[in-house]
């Protein structure tokens, strides 16, 4: 398998696969996510999960593989409701073509990706966090940027990134930066799980969008648990540049960001960031919030 996936790096003209991972439990959302999953939870107008698909949708993406596990059907049905009633305007991300799989035991977000062999054994593909949204408001949004970056350089992976307090680096994955130059994009030479601040090599942290090789598999395959027993998709990529592979970074630029959806701070951010951006009622919003402010909350 492993010679397989290393002839599979030829000229491909365009990257329009791409996977959710979206079987964590959301157990730190307790109790709103007891009966639903954490990827339906609204922000603003519309459930995350939804977000995250007209994203890609946005990016060329043409067909997802969505990888969701017990007590998340309220996705499947959303993504594949039926809007002939008139009820809501055909919009383009509904001619995507998506396809689910189970991760009937969570086992760490390598495992999820795992599940994608056979969608994407030979095609590089995107990897889009369902708990995560990223705004985006360059002209060219953050995962075409990427794809345009990946396509021309070839790496065994992309990855986004941005800067996070050093005091928080013991939450993600963070990056090594090859070199002094981290502006834009730039290569790493090593990537680590959730580390201590102390020991942390930046400040540069994941952010929830990879673009990968199907050599990434292999990878995969041979990567050992690790924190929590999980199989982690930063243990396989340091795989990767530990056998000479190369891994680019790509920064969050001016005018985008990610909200994250794992916490009940962090949701509060987002729906709160979302519901003042909206054209209806943003502004009613932000008059009242202004005045609950200045009465103290109260």
């Amino acid at each position: 398998m492993a010679e397989k996936i290393r002839k599979t790096t030829k000229k491909i003209a365009a990257i329009d696969l791409a996977v959710i991972p979206a079987a964590g439990r959301g157990t730190r959302l307790m109790p709103a996510t007891r009966s639903q999953p954490k990827e339906m939870l609204p922000v603003g107008r519309k459930p995350t999960i939804q977000h995250v698909v007209e994203e890609l949708s946005l990016a060329g993406i043409k067909e997802i593989l969505l990888v969701s596990g017990q007590g998340k059907r309220a996705i499947e049905d959303h993504l594949d409701r039926d809007i002939s009633s008139g009820e809501e305007k055909h919009q383009p991300w509904m001619d995507l073509d998506i396809f689910h799989v189970r991760q009937s035991t969570p086992k760490g977000l390598a495992d999820a990706i795992n599940l994608a062999r056979p969608f994407a054994v030979n095609r590089p593909f995107v990897v889009a966090l369902g708990d995560s949204i990223v705004l985006s408001h360059s002209k060219e949004p953050l995962l075409k940027h990427m794809m345009d970056l990946h396509l021309k350089h070839r790496p065994a992976a992309t990855i986004a990134v941005e800067t996070v307090p050093h005091t928080s680096v013991n939450r993600y994955g963070i990056v090594a930066p090859r070199g002094k130059k981290t502006e834009g994009s730039f290569f790493i030479d090593d990537i680590v799980e959730k580390p201590l601040p102390k020991d942390a090599p930046s400040n540069f942290s994941a952010a929830g969008r990879y673009i990968l090789e199907p050599v990434i598999f292999d990878a995969i395959r041979r990567t050992k648990p690790g924190i929590g027993g999980e199989i982690w998709l930063t243990d396989a990529l340091r795989i990767l540049l530990q056998e000479g592979k190369e891994i680019l970074c790509v920064r969050l630029r001016k005018g985008e960001r990610r909200l994250d959806i794992g916490n009940f701070l962090s949701y509060f951010q987002a729906f709160t960031e979302l519901s003042l951006r909206d054209q209806e009622q943003g502004a009613a919003f932000r008059a009242w919030l202004k005045k609950r402010l200045r009465a103290g909350g109260e």
